[in-house]
């Protein structure tokens, strides 16, 4: 049996994947354990706890595979500082002394590192390295339920590749086209998050957010001047209004001149309409840009099966559109699309691309339902919650079903800790937070008094897969919540004259449909689809719930507040719980009542993270 252990580090989003003969045994990332959002240190913990999961030591495995390639990065480095020269020499001087002393030499720092997990691995050749676009590539290609696929994606930046297009058929995938840096739709948008006051790599799904609430009144602006953007969707950026490529800041004193105002401040400064404004104008942007590409490579290719990796394939709006088109017959997304899914596609590349095995004719998907990270027994959850002095009562599943969904269907905001956390940056129904959709004051209840975010944000609904059709405009899955689409119009609610006047913030307290919580204000939603076969107990809730309401949706969203990692185990679940204003706590077969807990342990925890 053949062990390979995937690692992606030093960026962000950190995390490690283990992969026994093909078969995705474990993966989660460090954030989770070390609580730094969006860790980008060597994942200790993730390797520790994929090591434990697949029952092996270290020096058991056989290979350990690096996500990207680190001298490529470092070439891609000096060729641009020489294209910019002089401009980008105090940036230059910053990051060279980094690369000789580190990252360079990262073979070695990577070894150094395993060996504190097990000091009888010796063997510096069993690492290796995959480029990072093809470790995307392979991500969403291989563990996809397609024997066929083109494969597309866009993120900031690996190497040198910022998109490429890939073929995979059977066990090969090769990559066919690239756009390199430093023209990036990545970065593009990622400027705009930074101009809107949001923070890079962390912040872009609040611009995806706040785009609704606007009008794309700079698209033209951003199209004469920032972008030359051809029809089968290539583009070059123009660098005079950009500064990441030298810099120390994504965008120059220009790209503000241009639309006249400098990047807000988030600490002093609130959103305004032309935030919004710019929201829309960047989104409707990197829509045209997407849906130019994906319709010249279906022209291109006779494949009716899409697969999208990448930082901006979770751009769940996008994805939609593609779909809504219907530009290809198929779409899988790979759920982990960022940088911490890199570890697992390095590791499954080098499986079937570099050991040329071969790959099954797959039936569904290989991700099971993305849960892949640690689980606890009621065991466990009985001996932490003893140790916490939490209050707690056990009860039958049946019994803790019927009460969780009676108690969701009387407004009560729940955390919803089961089974195996999930990898990827959406909470998919275990480590969640769960409420009513049907209420017309929820989504600014946990945004505020739960989740301490911004008002506007959005909450997606987790439905079952046999009601998708009555409640969506959707007729396929979706169990990784990447797919926006409109509520069905039998259940949207229409607007008067007077309400179809409000712009901006405003429209937010407008109910637009019987399930308005997960509503977006242009009548959207970012659906989770949910199946018995990868969560049956999630599934048995909403179906409680259904028969006490007709309503076969929840509100889903991720267990954590704003700045803050998901929860992983149940110290971190208590935590949160005791620190906003849930009301109850369901974790195994075990619930807990806020009002029943004792008061000493509440905790002040809305100013413990970062929140811009």
């Amino acid at each position: 049996m053949t062990s390979i252990l995937g690692i992606s580090a030093f960026y962000h989003d950190s995390a490690a994947a283990l992969v026994k003969d093909g078969k995705i045994i474990a993966a989660a990332q460090e954030e989770r354990f070390s609580r730094k959002k969006h860790d980008s240190s060597y994942p200790f913990h993730s390797v520790k706890f994929v090591l434990k999961k697949a029952k092996i030591k270290l020096s058991d495995v056989d290979y350990v595979v690096f996500y990207e390639k680190p001298f490529l990065k470092f070439e891609r480095l000096l060729e641009t500082y020489l294209a910019f020269a002089p401009k980008g020499f105090k940036s230059f001087s910053m990051s060279m002394p980094i690369w000789l002393r580190e990252k360079l030499f990262q073979k070695k720092i990577l070894f150094d590192e395993l060996r504190n997990h097990d000091e009888n691995f010796n063997n510096i050749n069993k690492i290796y390295f995959s480029e990072h676009h093809f470790s995307h590539a392979a991500s969403a290609f291989y563990p996809s339920p397609f024997k066929k696929a083109v494969v597309l994606t866009l993120d900031g930046v690996g190497e040198w590749a910022t998109t490429t297009v890939a073929k995979g058929d059977g066990r090969e995938l090769e990559i066919l086209k690239e756009i390199h840096f430093p023209h990036s739709i990545g970065l593009l948008y990622s400027a705009f998050t930074y101009y809107t006051g949001f923070k890079v790599n962390s912040g872009e799904y609040k611009v995806m957010g706040l785009a609704p609430y606007g009008e794309p009144k700079f698209k033209s602006l951003i199209l004469d001047k920032l972008i030359d953007l051809k029809n089968d969707g290539t583009f070059r950026l123009n660098m005079e209004y950009f500064d990441y490529a030298t810099g120390l800041k994504m965008i120059s004193k220009k790209f503000s001149d241009l639309f006249g105002q400098y990047a807000r401040n988030p600490q002093k400064e609130l959103l305004t309409q032309f935030h919004m404004d710019i929201a829309s104008s960047i989104q409707s942007i990197t829509e045209e840009i997407v849906l130019r590409l994906t319709k010249s490579i279906a022209k291109e290719h006779d494949n009716k099966n899409l697969c999208m990796s990448g930082g901006v394939a979770l751009n769940c709006v996008v994805n939609g559109k593609i779909l809504k088109e219907k530009i290809f017959e198929n779409i899988w997304i790979q759920p982990a699309a960022g940088d911490a899914g890199g570890a697992l596609g390095a590791a499954l590349a080098l499986w079937y691309k570099e050991l040329k095995n071969e790959r099954s004719s797959p039936i569904k998907d290989e991700m099971q339902g993305s849960y892949l990270g640690p689980s606890f027994n009621d065991n466990e959850i009985e001996k932490n919650l003893t140790s916490i002095g939490a209050n707690y009562e056990k009860f039958s599943e049946d019994k803790l079903l019927e009460i969780t969904a009676q108690e969701l269907s009387r407004g009560k905001t729940i955390g919803w800790f089961q089974g195996k956390m999930e990898f990827g940056p959406r909470a998919l129904g275990a480590r969640s937070i769960i409420a009513d959709p049907r209420s017309d004051k929820m989504q600014k209840i946990l945004n505020l008094k739960v989740k301490f975010r911004e008002s506007f944000r959005p909450f997606a609904p987790s439905i079952i897969r046999d009601d998708l059709s009555k409640w969506f405009e959707l007729n396929c899955d979706s169990p990784y919540m990447l797919l926006v689409t409109n509520v069905n119009k039998s259940i949207r609610r229409n607007m008067t004259n007077e309400e179809k006047k409000l712009f901006g913030i405003k429209k937010l307290n407008i109910k637009r449909s019987d399930i308005p919580a997960v509503t977006h204000v242009d009548y959207s939603a970012r659906v989770q689809t949910v199946h018995k076969e990868t969560n049956l107990k999630y599934y048995k809730l909403i179906q409680n719930f259904k028969k006490i309401t007709n309503c076969p949706i929840i509100v889903n969203t991720s267990f954590n507040v704003r700045g803050e990692p998901i929860v992983c185990n149940i110290q971190d679940a208590y935590r949160c719980f005791m620190g906003t204003d849930l009301d109850m706590l369901v974790c195994g077969n075990f619930i807990l009542y806020k009002e029943k807990q004792n008061i000493q342990l509440l905790q002040d925890y809305k100013n413990q993270f970062s929140k811009y």
